[in-house]
């Protein structure tokens, strides 16, 4: 199976787009979903949603709520939305998974951003995609396979919705991703400490002069 069948839902498996909810032969564990689905590896409180109505980790869904469509982002000013997930872990991700519209206002396509964690907007339109995918109108969730060796290593995803498909606001259901996942390799105590050592070369608030100093004995 070609890394970009999934481009767009119909066509390519014999079946109306409404079909690409099925799955493509992968095993599930109890739950029904899918085993390499990468739900609890999220760093799910640090999703963040950019020209959006919520703040981000809404669509950040188990996998027996990714049909429910009483909780979604919309986009807030315009049609553009960002969202940004990272992961607790290394990951190598096989297939992104998205539920969106209701009809026109499915997005018109995703752009997937590997490992970059502060893109914005002025980033998005300068930057190439890692890779990007044509979206198709449909209730069921839409299943896009990714170049394995361009998400082989990462710790997050970007996923920028540069346009609706006519409406005046892009709306997204639930996002979804499989593969697989293993821990950092780095120490997280280290970093804390570096972030220790460097307090000294923060501006100081007004006020706050002297609670660092040594208690008297």
């Amino acid at each position: 199976m070609s890394h970009d069948q999934h481009n767009s839902h119909g066509g390519d498996c014999g079946h109306e787009a409404h079909d690409h909810g099925h799955d493509h032969g992968h095993s599930h564990d109890e739950t029904g979903g899918p085993k390499d689905n990468l739900y609890i590896r999220i760093d799910r409180p640090n999703v963040v949603a950019l020209n959006a109505d919520k703040e981000g980790p809404e669509v950040i869904k188990p996998w027996d709520k990714r049909l429910d469509e009483v909780v979604y982002l919309e986009s807030d000013a315009d049609d553009q939305m960002i969202i940004r997930v990272p992961f607790t872990g290394s990951v190598k991700l096989r297939a992104v998974l998205i539920k969106s519209g209701p009809a026109n206002q499915t997005p018109a396509k995703v752009l997937l951003y590997a490992n970059e964690n502060n893109l914005d907007f002025s980033d998005a339109t300068d930057k190439k995609p890692t890779q990007e995918f044509a979206v198709a109108q449909g209730r069921e969730v839409g299943e896009y396979s990714v170049m394995p060796a361009k998400f082989s290593n990462i710790t997050s995803i970007t996923l920028f919705f540069p346009a609706s498909q006519g409406a005046d606001t892009t709306r997204i259901y639930y996002i979804g991703f499989l593969g697989s996942w293993h821990e950092r390799k780095e120490n997280p105590v280290v970093t804390v400490y570096e972030a220790q050592a460097n307090l000294a070369d923060h501006e100081k608030i007004p006020g706050t002069e002297g609670n660092f100093s040594a208690p008297q004995s």
